[in-house]
């Protein structure tokens, strides 16, 4: 049996009047769907830090902190049906993050030099999430 991809989701919230959650857009592939940050974890990494970086590589945010994990979710890749582990993080970003912004991915990775539109959208969503990215928000209640 193989082993599964362990991955991590980032549920960025920022708090003004309302909470917000971090999303982005593909420029140029809307058939991609909006999503959250989210990856594989490194070998050796700590889940939390997997999850800084991605929110840092997908959308170039750094001021962003995990506040704790979620879920841990076993639910094979939804084209490939390869086995995946996928633990969901609720992060804080500062009231004062922009409220959108474009970010062109750095790195050697499949998403390099990808541009993604990011922004803070209210909760509830008005749509899912691509992937049932959007299965723990109901969780992130402080």
């Amino acid at each position: 049996m193989t082993p599964p991809r362990i991955r991590v989701v980032a549920y960025v919230i920022r708090r003004r009047a309302a909470a917000e959650l971090l999303v982005f857009d593909h420029v140029g592939m809307s058939e991609a769907g909006t999503q959250v940050p989210a990856g594989g974890v490194e070998p050796g990494e700590e889940l939390s830090v997997a999850a800084l970086r991605e929110v840092a590589e997908e959308t170039g945010l750094l001021t962003a902190i995990v506040v704790r994990p979620l879920a841990v979710e076993d639910r094979p890749h939804p084209e490939t049906r390869q086995p995946r582990r996928t633990t969901f993080f609720l992060l804080r970003a500062p009231a004062d993050t922009p409220d959108a912004w474009h970010h062109r991915v750095k790195g050697g990775g499949a998403d390099a030099g990808l541009v993604f539109a990011c922004r803070f959208v209210p909760l509830p969503l008005g749509q899912p999430l691509a992937d049932g990215q959007d299965e723990w928000l109901g969780r992130i209640e402080d």
